[in-house]
């Protein structure tokens, strides 16, 4: 069992920092751009990329607070989720998800929270009204009052991990990139990673995000988490939103294609609802000539793809029991068609 007072997760051997690799690709060389891919997928097997910059700061805060369980949001195919139910068993923290979704809990699991209930997650499937009050007080007091939480033994994570204690997690991706390019890339989901990662870099250069829901509304949130975060402004970023390919957990056959071509080219499995949008969207600016000739281009590759798989049962909870990063998946691992 985890030492609340003493967590330690470089226990959990995490890779630190995380691999800037060359990707010689021409559809970038051919307009006078260099491509690097930082590779936070490759941090740790199951706490992966953002997840790990986001997380372990809300560990830390409930560690030392003595909470023992950590309550959070997110949909069906949420990486949060799954990567919150992962923390838990290796550091010793009971979790419960909230999912948005009330008719779900009729249905079979889906791989991704077969893989949290594996881990050890509660699955508490909420309506789609009560879910958009997740950032109530009220709400979530009811909430925990409901699963019969006491509020002082839990530590709330916001959806997608996202919020003060992440942000500045997420600066730290920011200095590890410090001088190496231009302009930095990420998809965004809450925001929270792009608020950090703009905070971290030096002066010069530009984080530019991808959004991955459609709304228009992010722009707003990553200011509000900045100046939770840091007290105001940090750093400079921009957003893109034409690469949400409809929304959220939406694909198509254009982008499966783009997806599965950029896997044969540079050998690993691309994640398609946030990390091939944002890879995509960096080919059409090149091809738009957005970046000058001599940029230097890096794509934050934040996760992998989503389990296919039923998991079997998890092995044992708790630190000592969780090897270091596994080898990188080849280029056929993973694979996710679009829903």
């Amino acid at each position: 069992m985890t030492s609340y007072e003493a967590l330690d997760p470089g226990d959990l051997r995490p890779r630190l920092p995380s691999p800037l690799r060359p990707a010689a690709d021409e559809r970038f060389t051919r307009h006078g751009v260099r491509l690097l891919l930082k590779r936070d997928d490759l941090i740790h097997p199951e706490l992966v990329g953002n997840k790990w910059r986001k997380l372990m700061p809300n560990l830390r805060a409930a560690a030392a607070a003595g909470r023992r369980t950590l309550v959070t949001f997110g949909g069906a195919y949420s990486n949060h989720l799954r990567a919150t139910a992962a923390a838990g068993r290796l550091l010793g923290f009971d979790t419960v998800g909230v999912v948005r979704g009330e008719e779900l809990a009729g249905r079979p699991l889906n791989p991704s929270l077969a893989r949290c209930a594996a881990d050890g997650m509660r699955l508490c499937f909420v309506d789609r009204a009560a879910y958009r009050d997740k950032a109530d007080p009220a709400a979530v007091r009811a909430l925990l009052a409901r699963e019969g939480l006491e509020p002082g033994s839990v530590q709330v994570v916001p959806e997608g991990g996202s919020n003060a204690l992440a942000v500045g997690g997420c600066a730290d991706l920011g200095r590890e990139l410090r001088g190496a390019a231009g302009t930095v890339a990420v998809a965004c989901g809450t925001g929270g990673t792009l608020a950090g990662l703009a905070a971290g870099l030096g002066s010069g250069q530009r984080a530019l995000g991808f959004p991955v829901l459609r709304g228009g509304f992010l722009e707003r949130e990553i200011r509000e988490l900045q100046r939770a975060a840091f007290g105001g402004p940090a750093g400079e970023w921009r957003l893109d939103d034409r690469f949400h390919f409809g929304g959220f957990a939406r694909t198509s056959p254009a982008l499966d294609a783009f997806a599965e071509d950029f896997e044969d080219r540079h050998g690993f499995a691309v994640e398609r609802l946030y990390v091939a949008k944002m890879l995509y969207g960096l080919t059409v600016l090149a091809e738009e000539g957005h970046f000058p000739r001599g940029t230097t281009v890096a794509a934050v590759i934040t996760g992998g793809p989503e389990p296919r798989e039923t998991p079997a049962p998890p092995p044992q909870r708790g630190p000592g029991s969780q090897p270091g990063p596994e080898p990188e998946p080849g280029p056929q691992s993973g694979r996710r068609p679009g829903p």
